[in-house]
């Protein structure tokens, strides 16, 4: 291909810019704490767990398997710290008022909006702009460019997808990001990684680009991203309504049918945060994607699943912390190099690495397990992007840019590793 179609440029496009970003409707979180908890025995994780069956004023934000973190409503708090301290759990307040984090990064949009829809990725865009962008990408390069749809969300929007080709015949790449609608800076980061791939001058980054197919999805769960632009920025799940509940939503990352509900590794809860669904694939959203990757799994040889936050690389599985998958070496390998380049940037900023459920905690019918398990993508891991709770998921602005600048670092370091494990052989 030739050099000058990647040498035009951050792609601006002329759209009609939204400025909507959590409305005077939008729920408020006015004195809400989160709070980092160290749990020293197995009686204080029963304990934690009862707390958090009480959705309405305590969500999880974060789980390993000896520090939480918790958001905890006002209403609760003096309840909350009487309870630790009748029975002798830790805790440290990590975030005073999650308003202030949500009115600093609404301050931060306001002031950076401008006439076109330019991604520069100094703010967060609401789905309106990012889809506009990538218009304007497809039109922009036509050659090495395709839209693909993975289907309808259930409120009717399109799930776009873009597809980064410069030659046939090249092995596949799958990134998934924002399933979980709060985690901006996953799109945020798969819109620059896109931008990367069609402009950057730099030769590993033209390597990584040109010989191999990406297929990336900015926003998977449309429904909930807009939701959290217009009306509450915390939300997590689909929009889906439950037939049995007045809950809205499953965890859409709870509802792929690979050990679906198995070993506690999602709730059955409607209210709750990671609430499975009623059954697999219940939610339009994956049940589209799901269809798509089945339909060109042959072609993908590495799937990603963009998340936030932890600093963390997860491989399979999440249903399960004592059964390894069969490569477990292979795949701690290339998760070792991915860690070690992200540390190795003038950020040094720290990941670990490990299985979903040997890291963080279970987890069942997960994006990463499905891809594995059901569709033999012997490469797939969850990346955790930043922070470790200071913000948690109302992650300033200004941490996009480092943010994305070491995640490519770290895939041009799990691509290299995995090439020399010979996973990047074409498939078809």
């Amino acid at each position: 291909m030739k050099t000058f179609l990647f040498l035009i440029g951050i792609i601006t496009a002329v759209c009609v810019v939204s400025a909507t970003t959590n409305t005077d409707s939008a729920k408020r979180y006015e004195n809400y704490q989160v709070f980092k908890i160290k749990l020293q025995n197995d009686l204080q994780r029963k304990i934690v767990k009862e707390l958090l069956k009480n959705s309405k004023h305590y969500d999880l934000w974060h789980s390993s398997g000896t520090e939480v973190h918790i958001m905890i409503s006002p209403n609760v708090i003096q309840q909350f710290m009487r309870l630790v301290k009748l029975w002798g759990i830790t805790t440290e307040k990590i975030v005073s008022n999650v308003q202030s984090l949500i009115n600093a990064e609404i301050n931060d949009n306001i002031q950076k909006i401008d006439d076109t829809v330019t991604l520069d990725w100094t703010r967060y865009y609401p789905l309106a702009d990012i889809e506009c962008w990538l218009d304007e990408v497809l039109k922009t390069y036509p050659l090495i460019t395709e839209r693909f749809t993975v289907g309808k969300s259930y409120e009717g929007r399109t799930i776009n997808g873009i597809k980064i080709s410069y030659k046939a015949g090249n092995p596949g790449i799958f990134i998934e990001s924002n399933i979980h609608a709060r985690e901006w800076i996953t799109s945020a980061t798969a819109t620059w990684f896109i931008n990367e791939l069609l402009t950057s001058t730099k030769a590993e980054v033209r390597q990584l680009a040109e010989n191999y197919d990406w297929y990336i999805v900015p926003v998977l769960n449309v429904d909930g991203f807009v939701y959290t632009h217009e009306k509450d920025r915390l939300w997590r799940k689909t929009r889906q309504p439950v037939s049995t509940s007045t809950c809205i939503g499953a965890d859409p990352n709870r509802n792929f049918d690979s050990h679906w509900m198995e070993n506690g590794g999602a709730s059955d809860d409607p209210c709750a945060s990671d609430y499975a669904g009623p059954y697999p694939f219940s939610e339009p959203e994956i049940k589209g994607l799901t269809d798509f990757i089945s339909g060109i799994k042959s072609k993908i040889n590495i799937l990603l699943a963009f998340h936030s936050y932890s600093q963390v690389l997860l491989s399979p599985y999440g249903h399960s912390e004592e059964e390894l998958p069969p490569n477990y070496d292979d795949l701690m390998s290339v998760a070792k190099a991915y860690v070690d380049a992200v540390a190795g940037t003038s950020y040094a900023t720290n990941y670990e690495y490990g299985t979903s459920a040997g890291v963080l905690y279970t987890a069942s019918g997960t994006t990463i397990d499905w891809a594995y398990n059901e569709q033999d993508i012997k490469l797939t891991y969850t990346i955790e992007f930043r922070d470790l709770g200071r913000y948690g998921f109302v992650l300033p602005p200004v941490n996009i840019i480092p943010n994305a600048e070491e995640t490519l670092n770290g895939i041009l370091a799990l691509v290299k590793r995995a090439t020399e494990l010979e996973y990047l052989n074409t498939k078809y």
